[in-house]
Protein backbone atom coordinates (compact mmCIF):
# COMPACT_ATOMS: atom_id res chain seq x y z
CA UNK A 1 0.00 0.00 0.00
CA UNK A 2 1.49 3.34 -1.00
CA UNK A 3 1.99 5.94 1.71
CA UNK A 4 -0.27 8.97 1.56
CA UNK A 5 1.53 12.25 1.00
CA UNK A 6 1.20 14.76 3.88
CA UNK A 7 -1.80 17.00 3.61
CA UNK A 8 -1.30 20.73 3.08
CA UNK A 9 -1.80 23.12 5.97
CA UNK A 10 -5.12 24.86 6.35
CA UNK A 11 -5.70 27.84 4.10
CA UNK A 12 -5.62 31.20 5.90
CA UNK A 13 -9.27 31.85 5.14
CA UNK A 14 -10.44 28.39 6.23
CA UNK A 15 -12.47 28.17 9.40
CA UNK A 16 -13.64 25.03 11.15
CA UNK A 17 -17.36 24.53 11.44
CA UNK A 18 -18.24 25.42 15.00
CA UNK A 19 -21.05 27.20 16.88
CA UNK A 20 -20.82 30.93 17.46
CA UNK A 21 -18.54 31.56 20.45
CA UNK A 22 -18.11 35.26 21.33
CA UNK A 23 -14.65 36.10 22.60
CA UNK A 24 -13.38 38.74 24.98
CA UNK A 25 -16.73 39.33 26.70
CA UNK A 26 -20.24 38.59 25.58
CA UNK A 27 -21.82 41.06 23.20
CA UNK A 28 -25.44 39.98 23.59
CA UNK A 29 -26.73 42.23 20.82
CA UNK A 30 -24.21 40.84 18.32
CA UNK A 31 -24.95 37.31 19.46
CA UNK A 32 -28.67 37.93 19.07
CA UNK A 33 -28.21 39.22 15.54
CA UNK A 34 -26.19 36.13 14.58
CA UNK A 35 -28.79 33.78 16.03
CA UNK A 36 -31.85 35.43 14.53
CA UNK A 37 -30.39 36.48 11.17
CA UNK A 38 -31.03 33.16 9.37
CA UNK A 39 -34.54 32.93 10.80
CA UNK A 40 -35.27 36.50 9.74
CA UNK A 41 -34.06 35.66 6.24
CA UNK A 42 -36.29 32.59 6.14
CA UNK A 43 -39.23 34.66 7.37
CA UNK A 44 -38.66 37.26 4.66
CA UNK A 45 -38.58 34.60 1.96
CA UNK A 46 -41.75 32.96 3.29
CA UNK A 47 -43.48 36.35 3.46
CA UNK A 48 -42.62 37.04 -0.17
CA UNK A 49 -43.15 33.58 -1.63
CA UNK A 50 -45.42 32.15 1.04
CA UNK A 51 -48.07 30.64 -1.21
CA UNK A 52 -45.56 28.91 -3.46
CA UNK A 53 -43.50 27.63 -0.54
CA UNK A 54 -46.49 26.23 1.32
CA UNK A 55 -47.75 24.65 -1.90
CA UNK A 56 -44.43 22.93 -2.52
CA UNK A 57 -43.29 21.28 0.71
CA UNK A 58 -39.92 20.64 -0.92
CA UNK A 59 -39.19 24.39 -0.86
CA UNK A 60 -40.42 24.86 2.69
CA UNK A 61 -38.23 22.08 4.07
CA UNK A 62 -35.31 23.28 1.97
CA UNK A 63 -35.46 26.87 3.25
CA UNK A 64 -35.84 25.83 6.89
CA UNK A 65 -33.01 23.28 6.64
CA UNK A 66 -30.73 25.76 4.91
CA UNK A 67 -31.34 28.34 7.64
CA UNK A 68 -30.66 25.79 10.37
CA UNK A 69 -27.40 24.60 8.79
CA UNK A 70 -26.38 28.18 8.07
CA UNK A 71 -26.77 28.96 11.75
CA UNK A 72 -24.80 25.87 12.78
CA UNK A 73 -21.81 26.15 10.49
CA UNK A 74 -21.93 29.06 8.07
CA UNK A 75 -22.68 29.43 4.37
CA UNK A 76 -20.24 26.83 3.03
CA UNK A 77 -21.38 24.22 5.53
CA UNK A 78 -25.04 24.87 4.64
CA UNK A 79 -24.53 24.82 0.87
CA UNK A 80 -22.33 21.73 1.00
CA UNK A 81 -24.60 19.76 3.32
CA UNK A 82 -27.81 20.62 1.45
CA UNK A 83 -26.20 19.77 -1.90
CA UNK A 84 -24.80 16.42 -0.74
CA UNK A 85 -28.07 15.38 0.90
CA UNK A 86 -29.97 16.32 -2.25
CA UNK A 87 -27.67 14.23 -4.47
CA UNK A 88 -28.08 11.28 -2.09
CA UNK A 89 -31.87 11.49 -2.20
CA UNK A 90 -31.84 11.87 -5.99
CA UNK A 91 -30.28 8.40 -6.12
CA UNK A 92 -33.32 6.95 -4.33
CA UNK A 93 -35.71 9.02 -6.46
CA UNK A 94 -34.19 7.94 -9.76
CA UNK A 95 -34.22 4.26 -8.77
CA UNK A 96 -37.83 4.49 -7.60
CA UNK A 97 -38.75 5.96 -10.97
CA UNK A 98 -36.85 3.17 -12.73
CA UNK A 99 -38.85 0.59 -10.80
CA UNK A 100 -42.09 2.38 -11.65
CA UNK A 101 -42.87 3.22 -8.02
CA UNK A 102 -44.93 6.35 -7.24
CA UNK A 103 -42.55 8.60 -5.32
CA UNK A 104 -42.49 12.13 -3.94
CA UNK A 105 -39.76 14.70 -4.51
CA UNK A 106 -37.06 14.73 -1.78
CA UNK A 107 -38.42 16.42 1.35
CA UNK A 108 -35.87 18.13 3.60
CA UNK A 109 -36.33 17.61 7.33
CA UNK A 110 -34.28 20.03 9.48
CA UNK A 111 -31.49 18.28 11.44
CA UNK A 112 -32.67 14.88 10.13
CA UNK A 113 -31.59 15.18 6.49
CA UNK A 114 -34.14 14.46 3.79
CA UNK A 115 -36.37 11.65 2.58
CA UNK A 116 -38.50 10.47 -0.29
CA UNK A 117 -41.87 8.87 0.34
CA UNK A 118 -43.30 5.88 -1.53
CA UNK A 119 -46.97 5.00 -1.91
CA UNK A 120 -46.14 1.31 -2.32
CA UNK A 121 -43.31 -1.00 -1.30
CA UNK A 122 -40.76 -2.48 -3.69
CA UNK A 123 -41.71 -5.93 -4.99
CA UNK A 124 -39.20 -7.87 -2.88
CA UNK A 125 -36.02 -7.58 -0.81
CA UNK A 126 -33.83 -7.43 -3.92
CA UNK A 127 -35.79 -4.46 -5.27
CA UNK A 128 -35.60 -2.89 -1.82
CA UNK A 129 -31.82 -3.34 -1.92
CA UNK A 130 -31.60 -1.63 -5.33
CA UNK A 131 -33.71 1.26 -4.09
CA UNK A 132 -31.77 1.66 -0.82
CA UNK A 133 -28.24 1.34 -2.25
CA UNK A 134 -28.91 3.91 -5.00
CA UNK A 135 -28.81 6.80 -2.50
CA UNK A 136 -25.41 6.04 -0.93
CA UNK A 137 -23.94 5.18 -4.34
CA UNK A 138 -24.91 8.46 -5.98
CA UNK A 139 -24.22 10.39 -2.77
CA UNK A 140 -20.72 8.91 -2.59
CA UNK A 141 -20.07 9.87 -6.21
CA UNK A 142 -21.18 13.41 -5.34
CA UNK A 143 -18.72 13.55 -2.44
CA UNK A 144 -16.01 12.11 -4.69
CA UNK A 145 -16.64 14.88 -7.23
CA UNK A 146 -16.22 17.49 -4.49
CA UNK A 147 -12.97 15.80 -3.44
CA UNK A 148 -11.69 15.87 -7.03
CA UNK A 149 -12.30 19.62 -7.19
CA UNK A 150 -10.68 20.03 -3.76
CA UNK A 151 -7.51 18.32 -5.01
CA UNK A 152 -7.48 20.37 -8.23
CA UNK A 153 -7.95 23.62 -6.31
CA UNK A 154 -5.92 22.53 -3.27
CA UNK A 155 -8.84 23.61 -1.07
CA UNK A 156 -9.18 22.36 2.50
CA UNK A 157 -12.66 23.85 2.68
CA UNK A 158 -13.80 21.56 -0.15
CA UNK A 159 -11.95 18.64 1.44
CA UNK A 160 -13.96 19.20 4.60
CA UNK A 161 -17.21 19.24 2.62
CA UNK A 162 -16.19 16.02 0.81
CA UNK A 163 -15.42 14.46 4.21
CA UNK A 164 -18.89 15.40 5.35
CA UNK A 165 -20.40 13.72 2.28
CA UNK A 166 -18.45 10.50 2.82
CA UNK A 167 -19.46 10.48 6.49
CA UNK A 168 -23.17 11.02 5.77
CA UNK A 169 -23.28 8.14 3.30
CA UNK A 170 -21.29 5.84 5.59
CA UNK A 171 -23.59 6.59 8.53
CA UNK A 172 -26.58 5.75 6.33
CA UNK A 173 -25.08 2.29 5.74
CA UNK A 174 -25.54 1.36 9.42
CA UNK A 175 -27.67 -1.83 9.13
CA UNK A 176 -30.79 -0.64 10.94
CA UNK A 177 -34.12 0.51 9.60
CA UNK A 178 -34.97 3.39 8.94
CA UNK A 179 -31.44 3.99 7.59
CA UNK A 180 -30.53 2.81 4.09
CA UNK A 181 -28.26 0.11 5.48
CA UNK A 182 -31.18 -1.60 7.20
CA UNK A 183 -33.03 -1.91 3.91
CA UNK A 184 -29.89 -2.96 2.05
CA UNK A 185 -29.04 -5.88 4.36
CA UNK A 186 -32.57 -7.23 3.96
CA UNK A 187 -31.16 -8.87 0.82
CA UNK A 188 -28.02 -10.16 2.62
CA UNK A 189 -29.12 -11.68 5.95
CA UNK A 190 -31.61 -10.59 8.66
CA UNK A 191 -29.02 -11.29 11.39
CA UNK A 192 -27.27 -8.07 10.36
CA UNK A 193 -30.24 -6.14 11.76
CA UNK A 194 -29.43 -7.44 15.25
CA UNK A 195 -25.74 -6.58 14.86
CA UNK A 196 -26.68 -3.11 13.62
CA UNK A 197 -29.00 -2.52 16.57
CA UNK A 198 -26.30 -3.58 19.05
CA UNK A 199 -23.79 -1.29 17.33
CA UNK A 200 -26.27 1.58 17.55
CA UNK A 201 -26.83 0.91 21.27
CA UNK A 202 -23.07 1.10 21.80
CA UNK A 203 -22.87 4.31 19.78
CA UNK A 204 -25.65 5.90 21.87
CA UNK A 205 -23.89 4.82 25.07
CA UNK A 206 -20.48 6.21 24.13
CA UNK A 207 -21.69 9.20 22.06
CA UNK A 208 -25.07 10.27 23.51
CA UNK A 209 -27.06 12.18 20.90
CA UNK A 210 -30.76 12.97 20.56
CA UNK A 211 -30.83 12.00 16.88
CA UNK A 212 -29.18 8.65 17.61
CA UNK A 213 -31.72 7.95 20.35
CA UNK A 214 -34.60 8.62 17.92
CA UNK A 215 -33.05 6.30 15.32
CA UNK A 216 -32.48 3.64 18.01
CA UNK A 217 -36.12 3.71 19.11
CA UNK A 218 -37.41 3.48 15.53
CA UNK A 219 -34.91 0.71 14.71
CA UNK A 220 -35.93 -1.35 17.76
CA UNK A 221 -39.64 -1.01 16.92
CA UNK A 222 -39.02 -1.92 13.28
CA UNK A 223 -36.91 -4.95 14.20
CA UNK A 224 -39.58 -6.18 16.61
CA UNK A 225 -42.30 -5.75 13.98
CA UNK A 226 -40.30 -7.67 11.36
CA UNK A 227 -39.56 -10.41 13.88
CA UNK A 228 -43.26 -10.86 14.64
CA UNK A 229 -44.16 -11.15 10.95
CA UNK A 230 -41.19 -13.31 9.92
CA UNK A 231 -43.24 -16.50 9.49
CA UNK A 232 -46.06 -14.98 7.47
CA UNK A 233 -46.28 -16.26 3.89
CA UNK A 234 -45.98 -12.76 2.44
CA UNK A 235 -42.83 -12.03 4.47
CA UNK A 236 -41.12 -15.28 3.49
CA UNK A 237 -41.82 -14.55 -0.16
CA UNK A 238 -40.69 -10.92 0.15
CA UNK A 239 -37.34 -11.84 1.70
CA UNK A 240 -36.67 -14.75 -0.65
CA UNK A 241 -33.40 -13.82 -2.37
CA UNK A 242 -31.40 -15.82 -4.92
CA UNK A 243 -27.79 -16.70 -4.04
CA UNK A 244 -26.29 -14.46 -6.74
CA UNK A 245 -28.43 -11.56 -5.54
CA UNK A 246 -27.31 -12.12 -1.94
CA UNK A 247 -23.66 -12.21 -3.04
CA UNK A 248 -24.05 -9.06 -5.17
CA UNK A 249 -25.73 -7.20 -2.31
CA UNK A 250 -23.02 -8.24 0.17
CA UNK A 251 -20.08 -7.31 -2.06
CA UNK A 252 -21.66 -3.96 -2.98
CA UNK A 253 -22.60 -3.11 0.61
CA UNK A 254 -19.28 -3.95 2.29
CA UNK A 255 -17.25 -2.67 -0.65
CA UNK A 256 -19.00 0.71 -0.55
CA UNK A 257 -18.54 0.93 3.23
CA UNK A 258 -14.81 0.27 2.88
CA UNK A 259 -14.50 2.85 0.08
CA UNK A 260 -16.25 5.46 2.23
CA UNK A 261 -13.89 4.81 5.16
CA UNK A 262 -10.96 5.34 2.80
CA UNK A 263 -12.63 8.51 1.46
CA UNK A 264 -13.00 9.91 4.98
CA UNK A 265 -9.35 9.17 5.69
CA UNK A 266 -8.23 10.89 2.49
CA UNK A 267 -10.32 14.02 3.08
CA UNK A 268 -9.84 14.47 6.81
CA UNK A 269 -8.66 17.98 7.63
CA UNK A 270 -7.06 18.38 11.09
CA UNK A 271 -8.71 20.96 13.35
CA UNK A 272 -6.48 23.82 14.42
CA UNK A 273 -7.59 25.75 17.48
Amino acid sequence: MSQLSPRPELEPEFRDYEPVQPRGGTDWRELGRKIWAPFAAIGAVIAKFGVAILKYKFLLGLFISFGAYLWLGGIWFAVGLIGLIFVHECGHWLEAKRQGLPVTAPLFIPFLGASIFLKERPQNAWREFELAIAGPLLGSLGALAVYAVAVAEDSNRLRAIAFLGFFINLFNLLPVVPLDGGRIVAAIHPALWVLGLLALVGLVFFRPNGLLVIILIIAAMELWDRWKTRNLAGSREYYSVRPWQRLTAGVTYFGLAAALVFGMHATHVPHHF
